[in-house]
C-alpha cells in the first residue's frame, strides 16, 4: 500500500532509514577526517518526521540566521537534500582549515565559502551514496547551492517544491565532534512523495 505522507511511515521504515542514516554518517566522518586531517566523529543519527514548522525550530527558529548547502536529487528518485551549517558549526570547522574564527557570516570568503559547500556536499553525497548502494538506485545530485539567509528562508525552498504534496519532511540529525569539541549535525531529505513510495519497495520494507 503505498504512503500519502511521510506521516505514514511505519517503525520498520523508519529504521531502515535510520540504517541508512548511520552508514552515511559514518562514511561522512571518515571522509571529513581526511579533509580536516583530524579525527571526526558524528555520533549515531536521530531520523525523525517533522512538519515544516516544527522542523524550523529544530534548527534553530525562522529568524536565525544561518548558511546552507542544498543540492537536488536526480535519477531513479528527485527530492532535495540540505545540510543547514550554523555558525557555530562553521566555527569548528573553519577553525581546523584556516585558523580562524568568525563572528558573523559575512566575514568568509571565497575560500571559506567554497569549504563549507565541500564539507556540505560530503555529508550530502554520503548519505545519498549510502541510500543509493542499499537500495541499489541511479542517483544522481546536483552541483551544490551555498545561501546564507534568515532559517525560514531556507526551509521555503523545499517547501515551495513540495508544499503542495506533503507537509513533513525527514530530518536527520548527530553531532559532529573533534578536538574535544561538539556542534549539532543537521541534514533535512525532502524525496517527493512518488520517489518515497520508489525507495521503500526498492529496500523491500514498504507496508503491505
Amino acid at each position: 500500500m503505498e504512503i500519502k505522507n511521510y506521516n505514514e511511515l511505519n517503525a520498520l521504515e523508519l529504521d531502515t532509514l535510520r540504517e541508512i542514516g548511520s552508514i552515511g554518517t559514518g562514511n561522512a566522518a571518515t571522509a571529513l577526517s581526511q579533509l580536516l586531517g583530524c579525527a571526526v566523529r558524528i555520533t549515531l543519527p536521530e531520523v525523525r518526521i517533522m512538519g515544516y514548522n516544527e522542523a524550523i525550530e529544530w534548527i534553530g527558529g525562522p529568524e536565525t540566521i544561518t548558511a546552507g548547502v542544498l543540492c537536488k536529487i536526480t535519477g531513479q528518485i528527485n527530492g532535495l537534500m540540505l545540510s543547514v551549517q550554523p555558525l557555530e558549526f562553521v566555527n569548528l570547522v573553519l577553525h581546523v582549515m584556516f585558523g580562524k574564527d568568525y563572528e558573523n557570516y559575512e566575514q568568509l570568503d571565497e575560500l571559506e565559502k567554497s569549504a563549507l559547500i565541500e564539507i556540505g556536499n560530503i555529508m550530502i553525497s554520503t548519505y545519498i551514496n549510502a541510500l543509493s548502494s542499499l537500495a541499489d538506485l541511479r542517483v544522481g545530485l546536483t552541483v551544490p547551492g551555498f545561501t546564507v539567509d534568515m532559517q525560514g528562508a531556507i526551509l521555503a525552498v523545499p517547501m515551495a517544491e513540495f508544499g503542495g504534496q506533503t507537509d513533513y519532511l525527514m530530518t536527520i540529525g548527530g553531532n559532529l565532534s573533534f578536538d574535544d569539541k561538539e556542534v549539532p549535525c543537521r541534514l533535512l531529505l525532502s524525496p517527493d512523495i512518488r520517489s518515497l513510495n520508489f525507495l521503500l519497495r526498492k529496500l523491500g520494507v514498504e507496508d503491505a
